[in-house]
């Protein structure tokens, strides 16, 4: 760490000592929860007496700990700058791909694995052990989030442009008729049920579980009976914990397969009137709304609740151009046409006169762009305050990202009937075994370069105040 980074960290805790703490904030941060929402409507007022004051809002950032405010500013200075964010990614790239020994090997090179952990890694990830994950998950409601959608981090990439797959950060060349690769995979993903507190969800990544599925889901099939058994087992496991298990979308490459898994699995364990089982819909490739169509009217003919996570996609930097939206904006009114026909019960012709009846439908906003959320909790809060038909809501963005975003959807629930929940999406494991998934994080920001500056903003905002001068 710098002297100016030193130096700046310790004008922010005599300027402002009490951020440290942010469970003190919790209070007026925190959702209610449904029930005492519901129970707190309509109370009519009491007379005689002279109504509080209203309390004066809190910056959204206001509830970050001055470490992590210094590190989210540092890396979202990098974001907004181009010529700073290639370098980063060209370095990430790299390392996700190369097996240059000990020297690049970010898991065994100490001085490399300090830098990126401290940097990267504690931005976007929970922590390499199931202790640092638990403190993690314990900061997140601390901040006041509803809980944390955890991953194991294992995944196997897939790259359009070179053919090549790349495991863990290496180029793999395995036996192709073992499942040597499940069994840890399973221990993973089952410690990371164990690690999942009240409210905390689990997100899979099935391309972990390494070449033979990986081949299934490529082909499109369901993966080996093996694989199957662990699968209903983390459903089982995760059911006792009353924890949702969301499946992440991945590469085209493997795409049709994951959502055979997902609807199989949906068919099983969503029949009790709520979405135990999501799938991830990609809201910039093509074929989505194709997709969609096809598994809301499965749902309505076999009466079962699909779990819908719509996101706007992240691997365009892998996937093939032509399955993507020509534009940012055909992008943008895919997303929005499918979250507001969910909250409405229409998607095209399901839920529309004529057409089949819309069927229970539980709904997952992960999004970083706030005109689509903002949208969708206005539509949300309308349809509950008139009584007109609507689904299960939940906002969810990136750990690390949007956070402005995150605590604003969050104190808005604190103003709201039946609030949405508001959750981060973290991932745990090594830092070897995240290097994909920080390699997708920052392109994302390249992507979205608007939104970046948007945040360095914020955040420079944020450390101004802090420091005494004005915001």
């Amino acid at each position: 760490m710098s002297l100016n980074t030193k130096s700046a960290m310790m004008q922010l805790d005599r300027a402002w000592p009490r951020i440290s703490s942010p469970r003190a904030l919790r209070g007026i941060t925190a959702s209610p929860s449904r029930r005492q929402l519901t129970s707190l409507a309509g109370k009519p007022a009491q007379t005689g007496e002279r109504s509080p004051e209203p309390a004066k809002a809190k910056a959204p950032l206001s509830v970050l700990p001055n470490t992590v405010l210094l590190r989210s500013w540092l890396l979202a200075a990098i974001s907004s700058k181009p010529y700073l964010l290639r370098a980063s990614l060209a370095c990430l790239s790299w390392l996700t791909t190369t097996s240059g020994g000990i020297i690049f090997n970010v898991n065994k090179n100490p001085v490399l694995h300090f830098v990126l952990k401290n940097t990267f890694y504690k931005q976007f990830c929970a922590g390499e052990t199931a202790s640092e994950a638990r403190s993690t998950l314990r900061q997140m409601k601390d901040f006041g989030f509803r809980g944390t959608i955890l991953t194991y981090a294992k995944e196997t990439s897939f790259d359009q442009a070179t053919n090549k797959v790349h495991r863990q950060g290496a180029a793999i060349e395995t036996n192709r008729g073992e499942c040597e690769y499940i069994g840890p995979w399973a221990e993973g993903t089952l410690e990371t049920v164990d690690l999942l507190g009240d409210g905390d969800q689990l997100a899979l990544k099935l391309t972990g579980a390494g070449p033979l599925v990986c081949d299934a889901l490529t082909a499109g099939q369901l993966p080996p009976k093996a694989m199957m058994d662990v699968l209903h087992e983390i459903c089982r496991r995760a059911r006792s914990k009353n924890a949702r298990i969301i499946i992440d979308a991945e590469s085209q490459h493997y795409q049709k397969g994951i959502c055979l898994v997902g609807m199989e699995l949906a068919h099983i364990y969503n029949r009790d009137g709520c979405a135990r089982i999501y799938n991830t819909y990609q809201a910039y490739l093509k074929s989505t709304a194709a997709t969609l169509d096809s598994h809301l009217k499965q749902a309505a003919e076999e009466g079962f609740t699909l779990g819908l996570k719509l996101v706007r996609g992240a691997y365009m930097s892998s996937d093939k151009r032509s399955l993507i939206h020509d534009t940012k904006q055909d992008t943008d009114n895919a997303y929005n046409a499918i979250s507001q026909g969910a909250l409405k019960c229409e998607i095209g012709r399901i839920g529309a006169p004529g057409g089949l009846p819309f069927p229970s439908v539980d709904l997952f906003l992960a999004s970083h762009n706030r005109e689509s959320l903002v949208a969708a909790h206005k539509t949300h809060q309308s349809r509950v305050q008139l009584g007109l038909p609507t689904v299960q809501l939940d906002f969810a963005q990136l750990h690390g990202m949007s956070d402005d975003l995150s605590f604003d959807l969050v104190q808005m629930g604190a103003r709201g009937d039946h609030a949405p929940g508001v959750y981060k999406c973290s991932t745990w494991g090594t830092l070897g075994q995240c290097l994909a998934y920080l390699m997708r994080r920052a392109a994302e920001n390249r992507d979205a370069v608007s939104r970046s500056s948007d945040e360095y903003r914020a955040l420079k905002k944020e450390v101004r105040g802090r420091l005494g001068f004005r915001r």
